[in-house]
């Protein structure tokens, strides 16, 4: 059975939607069986009150820019239909499904909450656990992952989505999956398909060989473990 994970980023008017904060973008990257597949879903909206000053210089997205754009409620079943079931995968989570969640209760429709109908998976949770007492951001993990986002100089909801995509398969193992059960003889593309590689041009990995005080050293310690009665795999015949 395919798997369908939408990478998913909202930008908003501020921070706590308790506070009457509102969704003005949503940008969505569609994976299935951890391949792009380009049916992606983008949309900017029109909250109906003012943007903070301090988000418009994160997103740089202004009320002027929004204000002949639809409304939450012009797009929340055409959003809800092309989530629904999908696991999504969000970096910092809490954030984007409280305010999806606000703007659909808002509607006052019978919409449920996203984690009735959706898994989550926060890459922002993963990557802390991966790489402890590191900065974990967005562009903290495409510099760890050698992933190029030199066109991100503001925040946008579909471009952080596309270069999460990427984040996200370089953390969990490149874009495809090793499937022993596959079919062979189908010929599809997902059989021909490879690990994803991010950046083809990145330098050869320098390998190091041992000195001969090195290799001295080791073959003392070697020795060591010998007449104390340990078994050295090193020399097993």
């Amino acid at each position: 059975m395919a798997r369908r994970q939408i990478v998913l980023d909202t930008e908003t008017t501020g921070i706590d939607p308790k506070q009457g904060h509102r969704i003005i973008e949503i940008g969505c990257v569609e994976l299935v069986n951890r391949r792009l597949t380009g049916n992606n879903f983008h949309v900017y909206i029109n909250p109906q009150r003012s943007i903070e000053e301090e988000a418009i210089d994160v997103h740089g997205i202004t009320n002027e820019f929004l204000r002949d754009k639809p409304l939450y409620r012009d797009i929340a079943q055409e959003f809800f239909d092309y989530i629904k079931g999908a696991e999504l995968v969000i970096h910092n989570a809490p954030f984007d499904v409280g305010h999806m969640d606000n703007e659909f209760a808002l509607l006052n429709q019978g919409y449920p909450n996203t984690h009735d109908y959706c898994q989550v998976l926060d890459t922002l949770k993963m990557a802390r656990d991966l790489h402890p007492g590191q900065k974990n951001n967005l562009d903290a993990l495409c510099r760890r992952y050698d992933i190029d986002n030199a066109k991100r100089t503001l925040h946008g909801a579909l471009l952080d989505s596309e270069i999460l995509a990427d984040v996200y398969l370089a953390m969990t193992g490149g874009q495809t999956k090793l499937n022993l059960n596959q079919n062979k003889d189908d010929g599809s593309e997902q059989q021909k398909g490879g690990i994803r590689r991010l950046n083809p041009n990145r330098a050869p990995l320098v390998v190091l060989r041992a000195n001969d005080a090195e290799q001295s050293a080791h073959e003392a310690r070697l020795d060591l473990v010998n007449k104390e009665g340990g078994q050295c795999l090193w020399r097993a015949e």
